[in-house]
């Protein structure tokens, strides 16, 4: 998940804090919410196993199945869908609406093995993906697990699925949430989805942060620094794109909010060969759809004059750019009196959460694009260094985000029950 920009809180209505404070007093809440504190320790120890399974974007089947396992030990019916997401319902399938809560499978990093993840003496644990998203992917498992000890009320009336998904990070595209809202069993069933992405608790994700990647290829015919000197060189051309991308986008004014990252570049093989080709990758971020496009035209056209100017300056052979669009995450945003966002607003409320809104490129984009009801929040527990060999995770503080997951999927549960 990268991105954010805070936008104006509201206060949460006074009918929804008394709707969180009657549910808290029901029968099934009252017993559930306490087994999230008793199982602090199964929990945690769910959480290690799993970020010892290796999991990059692509290749998240070994903890896919791992996880579907995890569900179905637990009493729910787990399935892997054909995109390699992994599906867990509960309650016997009659066709009624359902609350989808949501962590992705895949990594930035992996770690080389079990010992690529370790912990600490008072519980921090080290490696990629801990925060980004083991804690997530715990939160699941704990949902399910309480969920399964404690069955809501309402299920037969309104469902809940628990989907751990492939593809959020990287090159993935957000393949994973595609098919889940395109394909089904559950497009058009899911009313609403708690996406649940890191830690923090102080942000609730409503608007999506569009985002299009590109790769770009320089391609020349390369030879020997000495003897083919005058042949154009992919990398000097590339540099000059960065270079003269990075330097107009710093003088541009900022608001509204973008960014541009060329978080991949590579080429060439020796120190005295000139490449045949280079390679860069850019990720465009921008709240304004209209601006992001402008990025893509200009970074676009900068390439093109990037290859010109090298051309020109060489006497051998000519230079070709190749430009392939990698990705593109829609943008969206939900409406400030969405059921969804007031009943998380109204669980913060209760529990004493601050959040704010923001924006931001996550799983929520699919949904948002597509008119859904979808928020993306905060597992809870504290870390760092996301997307980084640094990156951290304690569990302190992780039992009040999972009774605010808890809270507002019932809360939404009970709303989708009195519209069927």
């Amino acid at each position: 998940m990268l991105g954010e920009a805070r936008l104006p809180r509201k206060r949460p209505a006074a009918s929804g804090t008394i709707e969180v404070a009657e549910l808290t007093a029901a029968p099934d809440a009252r017993q559930a919410l306490p087994l999230f504190a008793r199982e602090r320790k199964w929990i945690d120890d769910m959480h290690l196993q799993l970020c010892r399974i290796p999991a990059p974007t692509f290749l998240e089947a070994g903890r896919a199945e791992w996880m579907a396992g995890q569900f179905r030990t637990l009493g729910w019916d787990a399935r892997i869908d054909r995109a390699g997401n992994v599906t867990a319902t509960l309650a016997p399938d009659r066709g009624q609406p359902l609350v989808a809560v949501t962590a992705h499978l895949d990594t930035v990093l992996a770690p080389s093995g079990p010992g690529g993840i370790s912990i600490d003496s008072d519980g921090r644990m080290f490696g990629p993906g801990v925060s980004d998203n083991g804690c997530g992917l715990a939160a699941l498992l704990a949902i399910a697990k309480v969920a399964a000890q404690v069955p809501p009320e309402r299920l037969r009336d309104a469902g809940i699925v628990l989907v751990a998904n492939v593809c959020e990070e990287g090159e993935g595209n957000l393949n994973g949430m595609r098919h889940l809202c395109a394909k089904p069993p559950f497009a058009g069933r899911v009313k609403a989805f708690l996406v649940l992405d890191g830690p923090n608790l102080d942000h609730i994700t409503a608007e999506a942060l569009a985002c299009r990647r590109f790769e770009i290829i320089m391609q020349g015919p390369g030879g020997h620094s000495w003897s083919d000197h005058g042949t154009p060189n992919p990398v000097h051309a590339l540099s000059r794109l960065v270079s003269g991308f990075c330097d107009c986008r710093a003088e541009e004014a900022s608001t509204p909010r973008l960014s541009f990252n060329f978080g991949v570049f590579d080429g060439g093989t020796s120190i005295n060969a000139i490449p045949a080709v280079a390679r860069a990758k850019v990720d465009l971020r921008c709240e304004d759809p209209g601006i992001l496009d402008d990025m893509v035209l200009q970074v676009t056209a900068m390439a093109q004059r990037a290859a010109q100017i090298e051309n020109e300056r060489c006497s051998l052979a000519k230079l070709a750019v190749k430009i392939r669009e990698a990705g593109s995450r829609p943008g969206g945003k939900l409406d400030e009196h969405a059921a969804l966002l007031e009943a998380v607003r109204s669980v913060d409320a209760h529990l004493g959460i601050r959040s704010h809104l923001d924006c931001a490129s996550t799983d929520a984009n699919v949904p948002l694009s597509m008119g859904l009801h979808a928020i993306s929040i905060g597992a809870g527990g504290q870390g760092g260094g996301a997307h980084t060999p640094s990156e951290w995770y304690h569990p302190q503080g992780r039992e009040l985000g999972l009774r605010r997951i808890y809270l507002t999927a019932l809360i939404m549960m009970r709303h989708l029950a009195g519209k069927a």
